[in-house]
Protein backbone atom coordinates (compact mmCIF):
# COMPACT_ATOMS: atom_id res chain seq x y z
CA UNK A 1 0.00 0.00 0.00
CA UNK A 2 1.41 3.40 -0.96
CA UNK A 3 0.93 6.48 1.14
CA UNK A 4 -0.51 9.71 -0.27
CA UNK A 5 2.92 11.40 0.12
CA UNK A 6 4.64 8.57 -1.75
CA UNK A 7 2.06 8.81 -4.54
CA UNK A 8 2.57 12.59 -4.72
CA UNK A 9 6.37 12.14 -4.85
CA UNK A 10 5.99 9.60 -7.65
CA UNK A 11 3.71 12.01 -9.52
CA UNK A 12 6.33 14.77 -9.29
CA UNK A 13 9.20 12.46 -10.27
CA UNK A 14 7.19 11.27 -13.28
CA UNK A 15 6.38 14.90 -14.17
CA UNK A 16 10.10 15.81 -14.00
CA UNK A 17 10.92 12.97 -16.40
CA UNK A 18 8.05 13.85 -18.79
CA UNK A 19 9.10 17.50 -18.79
CA UNK A 20 12.71 16.50 -19.55
CA UNK A 21 11.43 14.42 -22.47
CA UNK A 22 9.41 17.36 -23.78
CA UNK A 23 12.40 19.70 -23.43
CA UNK A 24 14.60 17.33 -25.39
CA UNK A 25 11.92 16.89 -28.06
CA UNK A 26 11.51 20.67 -28.39
CA UNK A 27 15.26 21.04 -28.86
CA UNK A 28 15.61 18.09 -31.25
CA UNK A 29 12.61 18.86 -33.45
CA UNK A 30 13.26 22.58 -33.84
CA UNK A 31 14.74 23.68 -37.10
CA UNK A 32 18.41 24.70 -36.89
CA UNK A 33 17.73 28.46 -37.11
CA UNK A 34 14.96 28.39 -34.50
CA UNK A 35 16.28 26.04 -31.81
CA UNK A 36 14.57 27.17 -28.59
CA UNK A 37 16.58 28.25 -25.59
CA UNK A 38 16.50 26.03 -22.54
CA UNK A 39 14.17 28.52 -20.85
CA UNK A 40 11.71 28.48 -23.77
CA UNK A 41 11.77 24.69 -23.88
CA UNK A 42 11.14 24.54 -20.11
CA UNK A 43 8.28 27.02 -20.43
CA UNK A 44 6.69 24.91 -23.16
CA UNK A 45 7.08 21.74 -21.09
CA UNK A 46 5.52 23.49 -18.06
CA UNK A 47 2.56 24.71 -20.10
CA UNK A 48 1.95 21.30 -21.60
CA UNK A 49 2.10 19.53 -18.21
CA UNK A 50 -0.46 21.95 -16.76
CA UNK A 51 -2.65 21.90 -19.88
CA UNK A 52 -2.78 18.09 -19.80
CA UNK A 53 -3.67 18.17 -16.09
CA UNK A 54 -0.59 16.18 -15.08
CA UNK A 55 0.41 18.68 -12.38
CA UNK A 56 -0.63 22.07 -11.06
CA UNK A 57 0.85 25.38 -12.20
CA UNK A 58 2.83 25.68 -8.95
CA UNK A 59 4.19 22.14 -9.30
CA UNK A 60 5.14 22.80 -12.93
CA UNK A 61 6.93 25.99 -11.90
CA UNK A 62 8.89 24.18 -9.18
CA UNK A 63 9.81 21.23 -11.41
CA UNK A 64 10.89 23.59 -14.19
CA UNK A 65 13.20 25.33 -11.71
CA UNK A 66 14.63 21.99 -10.55
CA UNK A 67 15.31 20.94 -14.14
CA UNK A 68 16.95 24.26 -14.95
CA UNK A 69 19.15 24.01 -11.84
CA UNK A 70 20.19 20.41 -12.59
CA UNK A 71 20.85 21.02 -16.27
CA UNK A 72 22.77 24.24 -15.63
CA UNK A 73 24.96 22.49 -13.05
CA UNK A 74 25.74 19.69 -15.49
CA UNK A 75 26.35 22.08 -18.40
CA UNK A 76 28.65 24.30 -16.34
CA UNK A 77 30.64 21.27 -15.25
CA UNK A 78 30.99 20.05 -18.83
CA UNK A 79 31.97 23.53 -20.02
CA UNK A 80 34.56 24.19 -17.31
CA UNK A 81 36.31 20.83 -17.21
CA UNK A 82 37.51 18.15 -19.51
CA UNK A 83 36.14 15.47 -17.20
CA UNK A 84 33.57 12.96 -18.27
CA UNK A 85 29.91 13.37 -17.35
CA UNK A 86 30.15 10.19 -15.27
CA UNK A 87 32.63 11.98 -13.00
CA UNK A 88 30.11 14.79 -12.44
CA UNK A 89 27.42 12.28 -11.56
CA UNK A 90 29.90 10.44 -9.33
CA UNK A 91 27.98 7.27 -10.12
CA UNK A 92 28.50 4.20 -12.20
CA UNK A 93 26.81 5.10 -15.51
CA UNK A 94 25.75 1.48 -15.95
CA UNK A 95 23.30 1.64 -13.05
CA UNK A 96 21.49 4.76 -14.19
CA UNK A 97 18.40 4.14 -16.25
CA UNK A 98 19.58 4.65 -19.84
CA UNK A 99 16.53 6.65 -20.91
CA UNK A 100 16.96 9.17 -18.09
CA UNK A 101 20.69 9.46 -18.75
CA UNK A 102 20.14 10.14 -22.45
CA UNK A 103 17.52 12.79 -21.68
CA UNK A 104 19.76 14.52 -19.20
CA UNK A 105 22.86 14.43 -21.42
CA UNK A 106 21.07 15.78 -24.48
CA UNK A 107 19.59 18.74 -22.61
CA UNK A 108 22.81 19.43 -20.65
CA UNK A 109 24.88 19.51 -23.83
CA UNK A 110 22.48 22.00 -25.46
CA UNK A 111 22.66 24.15 -22.33
CA UNK A 112 26.46 23.96 -22.33
CA UNK A 113 26.43 25.40 -25.84
CA UNK A 114 24.09 28.21 -24.74
CA UNK A 115 26.36 29.06 -21.82
CA UNK A 116 29.41 29.15 -24.08
CA UNK A 117 27.61 31.54 -26.42
CA UNK A 118 26.82 33.87 -23.52
CA UNK A 119 30.45 33.67 -22.36
CA UNK A 120 29.58 34.60 -18.78
CA UNK A 121 31.81 33.32 -16.00
CA UNK A 122 29.56 30.83 -14.23
CA UNK A 123 32.14 29.15 -12.04
CA UNK A 124 31.24 31.16 -8.92
CA UNK A 125 27.61 30.00 -8.99
CA UNK A 126 26.83 27.40 -6.34
CA UNK A 127 23.36 25.97 -6.61
CA UNK A 128 21.74 24.78 -3.43
CA UNK A 129 19.57 21.69 -3.33
CA UNK A 130 16.93 21.35 -0.61
CA UNK A 131 15.06 18.41 0.89
CA UNK A 132 11.68 18.03 -0.74
CA UNK A 133 12.92 19.17 -4.17
CA UNK A 134 13.23 16.82 -7.13
CA UNK A 135 16.64 16.15 -8.67
CA UNK A 136 18.02 14.13 -11.53
CA UNK A 137 20.78 11.50 -11.27
CA UNK A 138 23.99 12.40 -9.46
CA UNK A 139 25.59 12.85 -6.08
CA UNK A 140 24.79 15.57 -3.55
CA UNK A 141 26.73 16.51 -0.41
CA UNK A 142 25.04 17.58 2.81
CA UNK A 143 26.10 21.19 3.40
CA UNK A 144 26.20 20.51 7.14
CA UNK A 145 28.05 17.21 7.58
CA UNK A 146 29.34 16.35 4.09
CA UNK A 147 27.38 13.08 3.81
CA UNK A 148 27.13 11.91 0.18
CA UNK A 149 23.68 11.01 -1.11
CA UNK A 150 23.54 9.32 -4.52
CA UNK A 151 20.59 9.38 -6.91
CA UNK A 152 20.52 6.77 -9.67
CA UNK A 153 17.23 8.04 -11.08
CA UNK A 154 15.10 11.15 -10.75
CA UNK A 155 14.11 11.37 -7.09
CA UNK A 156 12.79 13.62 -4.32
CA UNK A 157 15.67 14.83 -2.11
CA UNK A 158 15.34 13.53 1.47
CA UNK A 159 16.78 15.09 4.63
CA UNK A 160 20.39 14.02 5.21
CA UNK A 161 20.39 10.41 6.44
CA UNK A 162 23.28 11.20 8.80
CA UNK A 163 22.44 14.58 10.40
CA UNK A 164 18.90 15.30 9.08
CA UNK A 165 19.80 18.73 7.72
CA UNK A 166 18.05 19.77 4.53
CA UNK A 167 20.55 21.71 2.38
CA UNK A 168 22.88 20.07 -0.14
CA UNK A 169 25.32 21.08 -2.84
CA UNK A 170 26.38 19.13 -5.92
CA UNK A 171 29.35 16.90 -5.13
CA UNK A 172 32.53 17.74 -7.00
CA UNK A 173 35.07 15.12 -7.82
Amino acid sequence: MTTPNHEHDNKLVDAYNRMMTRIREAIETADAQAVPSLQKAIDLARQQAVHLGEITQDEAEAIGNYIKRDVNDAAEYLMETSHEFSEWLMLDIEIIEQKILELFLSVADKTRLELEELAHPHCDITHEYHSGEITGPGTLLCASCGQRVQFHTTHRIPPCPKCHHTVYKRAEK
